[in-house]
């Protein structure tokens, strides 16, 4: 019975705030101010109106994130395709010993020969992409 007497009743809830905001103020924008501080707030990509104009009266710093879905777009593309000459190489490899342990000489090296002409194309094309990877950094990616 005593035991109960001391332990505390517990009350439930969230612990209080050492030092909880309770100064409110209100002002008024106009609509083109509120389309500039909303504009502002969606590239901040904060998820808090209250603390993102806090942030800007006091100076804090604020990291805005400006993505370019078109930029994203050729670089998913260009992953993709990273993965598939990578499974390209992985595919010429096993074509190549299966060739060796299969056929004869001769005839491997036939296959070997429409190979190396397919290889060439490839090559080409790679070249091409690095091209167009480097125009498109120059012309898109410079800050």
């Amino acid at each position: 019975m005593e035991q109960r007497k001391n332990v505390k009743p517990n009350k439930g809830g969230r612990n209080p705030k050492t030092n909880p905001s309770i100064h409110r103020h209100v002002f008024r924008l106009t609509d083109e101010e509120n389309a500039r501080l909303l504009r502002l707030f969606e590239a901040s990509g904060m998820n808090n109106k209250a603390k993102f104009i806090i942030a800007v009266l006091f100076n804090k710093e604020i990291n805005a994130v400006k993505i370019d879905k078109g930029t994203s777009d050729f670089y998913m593309r260009l992953t993709s395709l990273f993965g598939q000459f990578r499974a390209v190489g992985v595919n010429y490899n096993q074509v190549v010993k299966l060739l060796y342990s299969r056929f004869t000489e001769k005839k491997a090296a036939a296959f070997l020969y429409k190979l190396e002409k397919q290889t060439a194309e490839m090559a080409s094309l790679c070249k091409k992409i690095i091209e167009l990877t480097d125009e498109f950094n120059q012309n898109h990616l410079q800050k």
